[in-house]
C-alpha cells in the first residue's frame, strides 16, 4: 500500500508529549477497566498484542467491540480471570468463546450501540483505536473503520490510538484531533484485508435474482461475500446508481469505477458514496483514500432508518441463516448458538420499507451443509431469534426465485416461500404446511419442476403498455380469482364452453401448480408489486400418446384487442418447439371470432375440422 507520509507535517514532533509505546501505553489500563477495541480491518493490532502481554498484572478487564478481523486472544480460557469480552457483533475470532460461555454477547441494533456509549449505559474507561496521521491542522481520520468508534472514542475517559501511515486518510464525519488522543502510538503496519472464495452457482443464481429486482437510479446496501458480490456482478447493465451502506466493499468500488455507480440520482447525499467502514483489500483502501466521492460517517447516520428512508429507490439485502413459513427471519444464531449479530440489517430493512420505491430484501441459499438442510423452514430451530419480524420482511429471494411477503397472509406467505425452497424439500414443508393449519387441507405441490425463470419477458401493447410476460406460479392464484371474477359472461362462455358461477380454490390451483414440462401456462402482468394484477394467460397441456398440447387463452375483457392473445400463442409455440413437441390443438367455439383469428397469427399454418358448436385446430410444427 501507498506510504502516506505525505499528510504527517513532522506531527511527530509537534506531538512528542503523546507519544508512548505500546507497552508504556497499556501501562495506564487498571484492573476491571472497561475497554474498547476498535473495528474490523481498524483493529489496533499492535496495542491487542501489548494488552495480551501484560495480562499478569490485569483481572476482570472488560473487552467490548463490534467485529474485529485479528486475533482475540482474550478470549482463550487461559485468560479468564483477566479478561471478559463482550461482543455487539459476533466474528469468528470470538464466536467459540460466546458459545462456551467464556464471553458474552449483546443483541443490539447496529444504530443504537453509539448511544449505549454516549448515555453511560456501557461506559468506556479506554478507547483503543487505530487512525490516520494527522493533517496540519491536527486531525486524523478514523479512516477504514468509522461505524461505532467515533461514539466510543468521544465517550471514552482515555483514548489511546495507533496512528498507522498506512491508514487512509477517508473523508466525511470521521476525525478525531490529536488533542482529543491521550496516547499516541505510530506504527507502520499493513491494514488487515479480507478476500472471500469466488461465487459458486448457487450465489450467482441468487445474485440475479436480486439484480433483478433493482431498477436504475437505485441506492444500494449490502454486506460483503459471495452473495452481495454476486449482485454486484450482476449490475453492469443498471444506470446512475448509488451507495448508503454500513460496509464499502472491493464490488462497490469496481462498480464505481466501471460508472455505473455514480450517485447521481441519490435524494440524500447526493454525489456523495456513504458508508461507514469497510472491508476488502489493499486495492480497496487506497480507493478510498483522500476521494472526494465516498464519505465514511458514523452508524448513528448510516444506520438511523429515518435518514436511510430519505434516499428515495432505497434497496436494502441482507442475509438470513433461516426463514420459517410465516416469514420470520432468524439472522445471528444457529438455534440457541449465537453466530454472528442484528447488524444493522432491521436498520435498512426498516428504513428501505419507508423509502419511496424501497425495496427491503433478505436473500440466502435454500439450502446449507451440502444441499442437506432446508434453509426454508416450516417453523424455525428451538432457541433461534427472530432479527427481522415477520411484519418487517416483504422480500425474500433464493437461488429458486423470489417471494414477496409483505402484506401477505400466512397461507400466501407459506406457498411463497415453499415455492423457492429448495425442490427435495417442498413436498416435505407443504406437508407441515398443513399440519400447522397454514395452507388449504388439499393443497397440492406447487410448482413440482424447475421455475423456468428464463422464460420471463416483457412485451409492450399497441398503445405503448408494459407487461410482464412469464410462467405461472402457485402464488398467484388470488390473481387468477380476481381477473376471473372480472370477467363477461361471453368471455367465461368462450374460454369454458360453458358459464361458470365460480372458480374455488380446487379449480384455481389445478391451473396455477404445474410442472413446466407437460404442463407450460404463462401469465400476462400488468403493474408492480404489490399492485399488479393478471390480464391474460396462455397455457398448454401435453398429450404424451400424441406428443401434441392443447392450447387455451383467457384475456380480460377490458385488455382484448391488444395484441396479448398474439403474444401468448406464439411464445407457447416457441417454448413447445424447444421441448420437441410436434404440435398443437386448440378447441374454439364457432362465433369465437377472435380466437379463430388467433390460430392464424401462431406463424404455423393451422387445418381446422368442424366439432360440435365449433372448430377443433391443428398445427404441425
Amino acid at each position: 500500500m501507498e506510504n502516506r507520509s505525505w499528510v504527517m507535517e513532522d506531527w511527530e514532533t509537534r506531538f512528542k508529549h503523546k507519544i508512548r509505546t505500546a507497552d508504556m501505553a497499556i501501562s495506564t489500563i487498571r484492573r476491571g477497566d472497561k475497554v474498547f477495541i476498535g473495528s474490523g480491518a481498524a483493529e489496533p493490532q499492535i496495542l491487542v498484542k501489548a494488552l495480551i502481554e501484560s495480562a499478569g498484572r490485569l483481572a476482570d478487564t472488560r473487552i467490548m467491540h463490534i467485529m474485529t478481523l485479528g486475533v482475540a486472544p482474550y478470549t482463550e480460557e487461559k485468560f479468564t480471570d483477566q479478561f471478559r469480552h463482550n461482543a455487539f457483533f459476533i466474528g469468528a475470532n470470538t464466536r467459540q468463546a460466546i458459545a462456551e460461555g467464556r464471553a458474552d454477547y449483546t443483541p443490539v441494533f447496529l444504530s443504537e450501540i453509539p448511544e449505549l456509549f454516549t448515555s453511560g449505559q456501557s461506559s468506556i474507561d479506554v478507547a483503543f483505536i487505530q487512525v490516520s496521521t494527522p493533517d496540519k491542522y491536527g486531525y486524523c481520520s478514523y479512516g477504514v473503520s468509522t461505524d461505532v468508534v467515533k461514539s466510543a472514542a468521544e465517550s471514552a475517559t482515555e483514548v489511546v490510538a495507533e496512528v498507522n501511515a498506512r491508514m487512509p486518510r477517508v473523508l466525511g464525519d470521521c476525525f478525531i484531533n490529536m488533542k482529543d488522543i491521550d496516547y499516541v502510538v505510530p506504527v507502520d503496519e499493513p491494514l488487515l484485508t479480507l478476500q472471500w472464495e469466488p461465487a459458486d452457482d448457487v450465489a450467482k443464481s441468487i445474485g440475479r435474482n436480486v439484480a433483478n429486482l433493482i431498477d436504475d437510479g437505485s441506492t444500494l446496501q449490502m454486506g460483503i461475500g459471495a452473495i452481495p458480490d454476486s449482485v454486484l456482478h450482476c449490475l453492469g447493465d443498471k444506470k446512475d446508481l448509488g451507495i448508503h451502506t454500513e460496509m464499502f466493499s472491493d464490488g462497490f468500488m469496481d462498480l464505481a469505477e466501471s460508472g455505473v455507480l455514480n450517485n447521481s440520482k441519490k435524494t440524500l447525499h447526493p454525489g456523495k458514496t456513504i458508508a461507514s467502514f469497510c472491508l476488502g483489500s489493499e486495492k480497496l483502501y487506497d480507493f478510498v483514500d483522500n476521494n472526494p466521492s465516498i464519505e465514511f460517517h458514523p452508524t448513528e447516520h448510516t444506520n438511523d432508518p429515518f435518514i436511510i428512508a430519505q434516499n428515495d429507490k432505497m434497496v436494502a439485502i441482507n442475509s438470513a441463516i433461516e426463514v420459517d413459513l410465516s416469514g420470520q427471519v432468524c439472522a445471528d444464531s444457529l438455534g440457541p448458538m449465537f453466530y454472528s449479530g442484528i447488524g444493522g440489517q432491521v436498520d435498512f430493512v426498516r428504513g428501505a420499507a419507508r423509502s419511496k420505491g424501497g425495496k427491503p430484501i433478505i436473500a440466502l441459499p435454500s439450502t446449507a451443509k451440502n444441499a442437506t438442510i432446508s434453509r426454508v423452514v416450516a417453523t424455525l430451530k428451538l432457541g433461534a431469534g427472530v432479527v427481522t419480524s415477520r411484519g418487517d420482511v416483504h422480500y425474500v429471494v433464493t437461488e429458486w426465485g423470489v417471494a414477496y411477503l409483505h402484506g401477505k397472509n400466512i397461507r400466501e406467505r407459506a406457498m411463497a416461500l415453499i415455492s423457492i425452497a429448495h425442490p427435495k424439500f417442498r413436498e416435505g414443508l407443504l406437508e407441515q404446511a398443513k399440519k400447522l393449519n397454514y395452507v388449504y387441507e388439499d393443497q397440492i405441490l406447487p410448482e413440482t419442476g424447475i421455475y423456468p425463470e428464463e422464460l420471463k419477458t416483457t412485451m409492450k401493447t399497441g398503445d405503448g403498455t408494459e407487461l410482464v410476460v412469464r410462467p405461472i406460479r402457485a402464488t398467484d392464484e388470488e390473481m387468477m380469482s380476481d381477473m376471473f371474477y372480472d370477467l363477461s359472461d361471453q368471455t367465461i362462455i368462450n374460454r369454458f364452453f360453458s358459464m361458470l358461477k365460480s372458480m374455488p380454490h380446487r379449480r384455481l390451483q389445478e391451473f396455477c401448480c404445474i410442472d413446466y414440462e407437460d404442463e407450460m401456462s404463462l401469465v400476462v402482468i400488468h403493474g408492480q408489486s404489490p399492485r399488479r394484477k393478471m390480464v391474460g394467460v396462455g397455457s398448454y397441456h401435453l398429450n404424451p400418446a400424441t406428443n401434441r398440447a392443447e392450447v387455451a387463452f383467457l384475456v380480460a375483457d377490458a385488455w382484448q384487442g391488444k395484441g396479448i392473445g398474439t403474444f401468448l400463442m406464439q411464445s407457447l409455440v416457441k417454448i413447445a418447439k424447444s421441448k420437441k413437441i410436434t404440435g398443437i390443438t386448440a378447441e374454439v367455439m364457432r362465433d369465437n371470432v377472435a380466437m379463430i383469428a388467433l390460430m392464424h397469427k401462431a406463424g404455423v399454418p393451422p387445418k381446422s375440422i368442424q366439432v360440435d358448436g365449433g372448430y377443433l385446430f391443428r398445427m404441425d410444427f
